[in-house]
């Protein structure tokens, strides 16, 4: 695993916003990416989410929705109404559905393939996916499609030896910094934050969000 001590380079993603007024707030923060969870059973579903909430982030920040096995008609629609730069597929989605994403949203908005990592993950599963994703996410593996406020062992990615870069997700919290500042991986791209970060299901506390990223120079 190309891990080394050495200086924090990735980007920070904000996940799971729902409020508008929190979403103003932490966009405030600057963060590389903000993601809402286009997911109805997720206690931070955006439903009824008003697009000129995002309309007012500002630029730089890219948009990300989030979804679990939705249709591919569906995340385009979502994807055009909220103009979104990024989509995250946190399911079971195959690679040939990935595969018709990439047909049918503009060249420009990114594709996440999140996979939840736990002992005797299959890491060549991950070779087909390569061809049509632009990053993959690893995150803890749940019933729950994420969000369970739980890490994994970072080890395991020990095994991961594609050189895609990844976002590294998973109870990632305001105490994970130090360690986070001394291991570094050039495939590393973005850490992802969500429920440790927050008051609430979807609403975020900006002060702790503030310190992690000051901390981490993200």
């Amino acid at each position: 695993m190309r891990w080394w001590a050495g200086e924090m380079r990735t980007k920070l993603k904000i996940c799971g916003m729902k409020h508008s007024a929190n979403i103003t707030d932490v966009a405030a923060l600057a963060p590389a990416y903000m993601g809402f969870i286009f997911y109805p059973k997720s206690e931070r579903f955006v439903e009824r989410m008003d697009a000129a909430v995002l309309e007012s982030i500002p630029e730089g920040i890219k948009r990300t929705g989030v979804f679990v096995n939705e249709s591919l008609e569906q995340m385009a629609v979502i994807v055009a109404k909220y103009h979104l730069h990024a989509v995250q597929l946190h399911g079971t989605e195959p690679a040939d559905k990935v595969a018709g994403l990439k047909q049918v949203l503009p060249a420009d908005v990114a594709v996440i393939k999140a996979f939840g990592i736990g002992p005797g993950f299959d890491f060549s599963k991950l070779d087909a996916y390569q061809p049509y994703v632009d990053y993959f996410l690893f995150d803890t593996q749940t019933p729950a499609h994420g969000g369970s406020g739980r890490r994994f062992d970072w080890t395991l990615l020990e095994g991961y030896l594609l050189d895609k870069p990844y976002f590294l997700s998973g109870g990632i919290g305001p105490e994970s910094s130090d360690e986070l500042l001394s291991i570094t991986d050039e495939r590393l791209y973005a850490i992802d934050v969500n429920s440790r970060f927050e008051l609430e299901p979807g609403l975020k506390d900006v002060d702790k969000l503030r310190d992690f990223k000051n901390k981490l120079s993200l």
